[in-house]
């Protein structure tokens, strides 16, 4: 019997509409889905009835599905002969694990295909007009996680962080106080604006711009939840933000554009 094929899609940040026309096509024509938690109702519903669909989500501090297992999973479809589909959030190479599981998958001798998705930090920016490069400002992208392989583990970054640099933190934990150390720490000044945005693209999204030595204060947003930080974020537009939650200093460049540089919160 011949292997199948496993295919890791990336489903994009959260709007089903920034899904890609191939991960579409692909998703149709599945028989089996391997899903994270965080893929939305509306692309797994592109997902043919015939085909079997398993939730793999994992989740710090949450009980979650073994990475290992995942793997097993999807070699065993594979080798049934089945097209399987391993549906992960964003882009599958970008803090996805998509590494560990292609490793795997080519170890065993199966065919793989990657078909990659809009990795949160460009959907998150786009949605509310950050520009994450600007020839004025930001010269250098950084994109890092808040957590490692073991969620009681902080992730490794550069020792010092360029002041004309756009950095994205992915994950960044519950700990908003201690990152803002560990920024001040890499050398960005306090008044570096930022920006936590959650379920980015979604009707739930809620975005807070503050500032780093602001961080410790920041209201809660549930996760999924990403930081943006560097001067690019007074570009945001804030009639674009559903709620903010304290006085911040908007591009002046927008304000002649729109008078109103900020709404209150609800």
């Amino acid at each position: 019997m011949a292997t199948g094929t496993v295919f890791l899609v990336g489903a994009g940040p959260g709007d089903p509409e920034l899904l890609t026309l191939k991960a579409a096509k692909v998703l149709r024509a599945a028989d089996v889905v391997l899903h994270d938690e965080l893929v939305s109702a509306d692309i797994l519903r592109l997902i043919p009835a015939t085909a079997q669909v398993i939730s793999v989500g994992k989740r710090c501090a949450k009980k979650s599905t073994l990475q290992e297992h995942i793997n097993h999973l999807l070699l065993h479809y594979a080798t049934l002969g089945l097209q399987v589909v391993r549906l992960k959030g964003g882009d599958p190479f970008i803090f996805g694990r998509g590494g560990e599981e292609l490793e795997a998958l080519r170890q065993s001798g199966i065919q793989v295909e990657v078909i990659p998705g809009i990795t949160a930090a460009l959907g998150a920016a786009a949605g509310i007009q950050i520009p994450l490069t600007h020839r004025e400002f930001s010269s250098t992208l950084i994109l890092v996680t808040g957590s490692s392989r073991h969620c009681e583990h902080i992730a490794s970054w550069p020792d010092r962080l360029p002041s004309n640099a756009t950095v994205v933190v992915y994950m960044p934990g519950h700990d908003l106080g201690a990152l803002e150390q560990r920024l001040l720490a890499a050398g960005l000044a306090p008044e570096t604006p930022c920006a936590i945005i959650s379920s980015a693209t979604s009707e739930a999204e809620q975005v807070h711009v503050t500032t780093v030595e602001y961080l410790h204060s920041s209201p809660f947003l549930s996760a999924p939840r990403l930081l943006v930080i560097g001067e690019v974020v007074r570009l945001a537009d804030p009639n674009r933000l559903s709620q903010q939650f304290n006085e911040f200093n908007f591009s002046s460049r927008y304000a002649e554009v729109s008078p109103n540089t900020r709404e209150s919160a609800e």
